[in-house]
């Protein structure tokens, strides 16, 4: 098994018993080049792109402008803000309680998310449910997207479980089954089960809330099939302009069926994107994506709710280069 660790551009490789036994790796000065955690694409910088691509699966969705075309939703009048407190209550328990505890998430506003029944289509199908087994054995569900035909781009907590205060659960997961555009019980793409992950020593030493992204590398290339999202590192004033998608597999809805919302991005911080677009538990590791001429292209990783936003870790350079890196 191979396990690599990433602080921005350093990269830690290690081989073998490391995920078995959660060891923290260490650092081959040789091989690595470090960068500033908060010099990334913050103000007026370039931009940087990685293209989408719908793969070979056939039917393809066209966008609406900066929205999907799913029938039923519309974005709301941000004037009538109310909020709701949701908790996700199914066998399988949302992987961010096993980090942080059970903590509800927010609902901004009416509950307008809406099913995606045609999840067989682009760009369905690149997100993915994900079914984690803990390195104690315990299980989860999370959610992840696919960046390349081999990687699915999660958080962090998804792959690496910290400060959980249960004997033998912390450290990288025992196994992840990814089951992209699953829909209740049917699977149009199969599953596939992964024991190669990714993440970043900002997550997996500090539990850095900053750092929490990850991802999951498939013995096959399923991606070729499913196709997969864009991903860019933006500046301020493109984020802010922006619509931030989300499609995932929350926990509060029937098991495996994945639900779409969009709002307009709040805010930005050096390492952070703030939506008040509607997440459950269960959704740790969507994507949270713009829509460019016609092209999709994610901005973040969905990571946390909270009471007024909810928030991912932001692609900047650094997390651009790991993408790539990975995707590789």
């Amino acid at each position: 098994m191979r396990i690599s660790l990433e602080v921005d551009n350093e990269s830690v490789t290690t081989e073998g018993a490391a995920t078995a036994s959660g060891a923290e790796a260490t650092g081959d000065s040789g091989d690595t080049s470090l960068s500033s955690p908060t010099t990334g694409d913050t103000g007026g910088a370039g931009e940087s792109e990685q293209a989408p691509g719908a793969g070979e699966g056939g039917k393809a969705d066209t966008p609406a402008g900066e929205l999907e075309k799913v029938k039923g939703y519309k974005l709301p009048d941000e004037k009538q803000a109310t909020e709701m407190s949701v908790s996700a209550d199914e066998n399988l328990r949302d992987i961010g309680e096993a980090s942080f505890g059970a903590t509800p998430r927010a609902i901004i506003g009416a509950d307008d998310r809406v099913q995606i029944q045609t999840t067989a289509s682009y760009p369905w199908r690149v997100h993915c449910s994900l079914r984690i087994t803990a390195r104690d054995g315990s299980q989860w569900i999370g959610t992840g997207w696919f960046c390349g035909p081999h990687t699915v781009v999660t958080a962090g907590h998804c792959v690496f479980i910290k400060n959980s205060g249960v004997v033998g659960r912390d450290g990288w997961v025992r196994s992840i089954t990814v089951i992209p555009g699953r829909n209740g019980t049917t699977q149009p793409y199969g599953a596939v089960i992964s024991t190669n992950f990714r993440t970043v020593t900002g997550w997996a030493n500090s539990a850095n809330h900053e750092y929490d992204y990850g991802a999951v590398l498939l013995p096959t290339p399923l991606g070729n099939a499913t196709g997969w999202l864009g991903f860019g590192s933006y500046s301020d004033a493109t984020l802010l302009a922006s619509t931030a998608n989300i499609s995932g597999y929350p926990g509060d809805k029937p098991a495996g069926t994945q639900w779409y919302h969009a709002r307009r991005v709040t805010s930005v911080g050096a390492r952070k994107v703030y939506y008040d677009v509607d997440t459950v538990g269960g959704q740790s590791g969507s994507a949270v994506y713009r829509i460019a001429n016609g092209a999709r292209y994610a901005v973040a990783v969905h990571a946390y709710g909270g009471a007024t936003s909810n928030s991912g870790t932001r692609i900047t350079s650094e997390v651009y280069n790991n993408l790539v890196a990975w995707k590789a």
